[in-house]
């Protein structure tokens, strides 16, 4: 993999980060701060919360992504 490349690899993969911060800033603005299906469990000063739908969204969006990179150098 040649430099000028990984300089378009790392400016892709700063604009999509620089995309889903902007989407995460405008739901919580919304009001959004949990998507449903998410994990929260407390039990006195122990507290764990796992974003299940997040990380299912990021993973489609991702594989999106990286699908449309892919075909787009071919």
């Amino acid at each position: 993999m040649a430099l000028g490349d990984v300089g378009k690899l790392l400016l892709i993969a700063g604009a999509v980060i620089l995309v889903l911060g902007g989407v995460l800033v405008l739901l919580t603005r919304l009001g959004v701060t949990q998507l449903p299906g998410s994990i929260s469990l407390s039990n006195g000063n122990f507290s764990f919360f796992f974003p299940v739908a997040f990380c299912i969204v990021v993973s489609v969006v991702l594989t999106v992504v990286i699908n449309l990179i892919v075909r787009l150098r071919q």
